[in-house]
C-alpha cells in the first residue's frame, strides 16, 4: 500500500519553530488516528515544556553575561581612580624635585585636562564601539603614562641629589618636567578611558530598571573607593626607606608608579574582553519605539539612509565616521546598524539643544571644580597647618589618612545615594528619554508614584552640594589651622560632597536623557570639570605663592597657639608656605563657587521651562 507524503508544513508550524520535531515515518503517519484528549494535553504540555526550556535558557545566558560585565566594569572602577591620590605624592614632588606650587598643580591640572578634555569623543566612540576598546586604550595610556612619570622622577632627583639640592640643580631637574606633564596627560586620558567604559557598560546593562541609582552609583563608588585603596598600598607597602630615622613619612614615588602601571595595564587587558553591552539591539529597539510614539521623529526615516533633502536623523548617508570601517554587512546587521545610528544621532542632538543641560552642566562645573582643587592640593593644605616654629605633641596628621577618608566617604555617599534616590526619589514612566510632546499627555508619559513620600534626586544634589560648600568655608575659616586633628571633619565634608555630587550628576543625566546614549551624554558634561579643576587649582597655586612670597604674616587670631604664615628661609625650603594665609582666599572663592552652582542647578529645575513646568520627572 502507498504511503502518504509527508504533510507540508503550515503557516502555524512557521509561527512557532521550536516546536518543529523530526518528521514521523510515512507508516506512522498512515496508521494514525485522530489524537485523544489525553495526547493532545500530552502535546501541549511538550510544547510549553520547549518554549520554556530555551527561553530559561537564555535568560541564564543573559545573567551571566551582566555578572560578567557587572564584575569588569567594578574592576576597572575600582583600579581607575590612581590620579585622584595625587596629594599622596605632590608634596614629595615639591620637596624632593624642588618644583613650586605652580609646576605641582600643572601636572595636577593636565591629568585633569586630559581626563575630562577627552570625555565627549570617548564616549562617542563607547556608544557607537562599545567599551571594550577603551578598556584597552586605558591599558595602553596607563602604562605609558606611569612608566614615563616614574623615569622623569627618577633622572630628576638624580640631577637635584648630585647638584646638592639649591637652585641650580633644581633648574637643571625642571629638563624633566616636560616629560612629567606628558606622562600625566597620559594617565589622564586612560583614566577618562577606564572610568567611562566601567560606567557605561553598568548604565547600559542596568540603567532601565527600578535600581538604575544603584546600577550607576555603583561604579562610580568604586571609582572613589580606588583612591582609598591605591592611597594605602602606596603608603604601607612602598615607604620611601632611604629616610633617616624619625622623619615623616612618605611614598617611594618610582617603586610605586612601577607598580601602578603593572597593575592598570593588567586591568585593561581584562576589561577588554569582560566589558560588553548586553542585549544592546533591545535597548535601540525600545528607544526607536519610544522616539516614534513620542510624534518627534519619523521612523521611515531609518530606512532610507541616502534621503538628504530632509536633513533628518539617520537621513545622513555616511554620517558615522566609524562606518567606513563597516561596508560589508548583511541586510540585517545594516539595517540595526543604521536604527542605533538614528537613535543616537537623535537624542545627541536633543540634548545639545536642551537649555536646562547648560544650566546643569555649569552648575556641575562650578561644583567639582573646588572638590577637585581640594583633593589635589589637601597634601599642601595638611604641611601649611603645621608652621616648623611650633612644636605639637604627637605626629601630624598625613595626606595618605585623609585621602583615605575622601574616598571612604565618598564611596559610602555614592552608595547611599544610589539607593535612596531609587527608594524615595519619583520614578517616571517612561524608560528611555523623557520628551515633552505635544501628542502626549504628561499622566500618559510619566507616572509618578502617588500615595508615597518622595524626594526629588535634585533636592539631594542639593543638599550634598551644600555640604561641600561647608566643608570649604570650614577649611577657609580657619577651624583646622594649628589644629590638623580637625581635618577630617573638612575632609569628610568635602568627600560626602564630591562623592554625591559626581554620583547624582550622572543618575540625573539618564532619568532625564536616557541610557542609549549615556556615554556621549555624560561625555558632554563630564568635561566641564576639567576647566573647573584647572582655574582652581591655578587660583590655590597662585594664593599659596604669593603668601609664600611675602614672607611673615599674620595667622587668623582663631588660631592657638599663635603663629605666623612664613617661608623658610633655606634655599631648600623657599618654595614652601605655612599658616591661614596660603589657603584661606582661595578656598572662600571655592566656597561661593559652590553656593552659584546651587543656584544654577535650582534654576534648571524649577526655573523659566525648567523640569518642573515640563513636567519632567527627576
Amino acid at each position: 500500500m502507498a504511503s502518504r507524503p509527508p504533510r507540508p508544513a503550515t503557516p502555524g508550524d512557521e509561527s512557532s519553530p521550536l516546536l518543529r520535531s523530526p518528521s514521523p515515518s510515512p507508516s506512522i503517519l498512515s496508521a494514525a488516528s485522530p489524537p485523544s484528549s489525553s495526547a493532545s494535553s500530552s502535546f501541549s504540555s511538550s510544547s510549553s515544556s520547549s518554549l520554556r526550556s530555551p527561553s530559561s535558557s537564555r535568560r541564564k545566558i543573559r545573567r551571566a553575561r551582566q555578572t560578567t560585565s557587572l564584575l569588569s566594569a567594578l574592576l576597572s572602577a575600582l583600579c581607575a581612580g590612581s590620579i585622584t591620590i595625587f596629594s599622596l605624592y605632590g608634596a614629595v614632588l615639591q620637596q624632593r624635585l624642588r618644583y613650586s606650587q605652580f609646576e605641582v598643580n600643572g601636572l595636577a591640572s593636565a591629568a585633569s585636562i586630559a581626563m575630562y578634555a577627552p570625555v565627549p569623543l570617548l564616549g562617542y566612540l563607547c556608544d557607537r564601539a562599545g567599551p571594550a576598546p577603551l578598556s584597552l586604550l586605558a591599558a595602553l595610556t596607563f602604562g605609558g603614562g606611569y612608566a614615563g612619570a616614574a623615569a622623569a622622577y627618577a633622572r630628576a632627583e638624580g640631577v637635584v641629589k648630585n647638584g646638592g639640592g639649591g637652585s641650580a640643580s633644581a633648574a637643571a631637574a625642571r629638563h624633566w618636567y616636560v616629560l612629567m606633564v606628558l606622562a600625566f596627560v597620559s594617565i589622564g586620558v586612560g583614566t577618562c578611558a577606564m572610568y567611562m567604559s566601567a560606567v557605561a557598560t553598568c548604565a547600559k546593562n542596568f540603567g532601565r530598571g527600578k535600581h538604575r541609582g544603584l546600577a550607576v552609583a555603583l561604579p562610580i563608588a568604586a571609582f572613589g573607593l580606588s583612591g582609598m585603596w591605591l592611597s594605602q598600598v602606596g603608603s604601607r607597602l612602598f615607604p620611601n626607606r632611604d629616610l633617616p630615622s624619625g622623619a615623616e613619612s612618605e611614598v617611594d614615588v618610582v617603586r610605586f608608579f612601577v607598580f601602578l602601571a603593572v597593575l592598570l595595564v593588567a586591568v585593561g587587558v581584562v576589561g577588554a574582553f569582560g566589558l560588553k553591552i548586553v542585549d544592546e539591539e533591545d535597548l535601540i529597539e525600545e528607544a526607536v519605539e519610544e522616539l516614534e510614539r513620542s510624534g518627534i521623529l519619523d521612523g521611515s526615516a531609518i530606512f532610507t539612509p541616502g534621503r538628504t533633502e530632509n536633513g533628518g536623523y539617520g537621513a545622513i548617508e555616511r554620517a558615522d565616521p566609524f562606518d567606513e570601517l563597516e561596508d560589508v554587512k548583511g541586510p540585517e546587521e545594516e539595517e540595526a546598524r543604521l536604527k542605533k545610528q538614528w537613535v543616537l544621532n537623535a537624542e545627541t542632538r536633543r540634548f545639545l539643544t536642551d537649555h536646562t543641560m547648560w544650566c546643569f552642566a555649569l552648575g556641575f562645573f562650578l561644583m567639582i571644580g573646588p572638590g577637585e582643587a581640594f583633593i589635589n592640593n589637601m597634601g599642601t593644605v595638611i604641611k601649611a597647618l603645621y608652621p616648623p616654629n611650633l612644636h605639637y605633641e604627637g605626629r601630624p596628621t598625613s595626606a595618605a589618612t585623609h585621602v583615605s577618608i575622601v574616598g571612604i566617604t565618598s564611596t559610602a555617599i555614592r552608595l547611599l545615594t544610589g539607593s535612596l534616590t531609587d527608594l524615595l526619589a519619583p520614578s517616571p514612566k517612561a524608560r528611555h528619554v523623557q520628551i515633552a510632546s505635544t501628542t502626549t499627555s504628561n499622566n500618559d508619559r510619566l507616572s509618578p508614584a502617588t500615595g508615597r513620600f518622595t524626594v526629588s534626586r535634585v533636592t539631594f544634589l542639593l543638599f550634598f552640594a551644600a555640604l561641600l560648600s561647608l566643608g570649604l568655608a570650614g577649611l577657609a575659616s580657619g577651624f583646622v589651622q594649628n589644629h590638623g586633628d580637625r581635618f577630617w571633619i573638612v575632609s569628610g565634608l568635602v568627600g560626602a560632597g564630591y562623592g554625591a555630587v559626581f554620583s547624582l550628576t550622572p543618575i540625573i543625566i539618564t532619568v532625564i536623557w536616557g541610557v542609549e546614549n549615556f556615554a556621549t551624554n555624560w561625555g558632554i558634561v563630564a568635561m566641564f570639570p576639567a576647566l573647573g579643576a584647572t582655574l582652581w587649582g591655578v587660583v590655590y597655586s597662585a594664593v599659596y605663592q604669593a603668601a609664600a612670597g611675602r614672607g611673615l604674616q599674620p595667622v587668623s587670631s582663631l588660631s592657638s597657639p599663635p603663629a605666623e604664615s612664613l617661608a623658610n628661609d633655606g634655599d631648600a625650603d623657599d618654595n614652601l608656605c605655612y599658616g591661614q594665609a596660603c589657603y584661606a582666599p582661595a578656598f572662600w572663592a571655592m566656597a561661593a563657587s559652590v553656593w552659584v552652582a546651587c543656584a544654577l542647578v535650582l534654576w534648571a529645575w524649577k526655573g523659566r521651562n525648567g523640569w518642573a513646568q515640563r513636567g519632567v520627572v527627576v
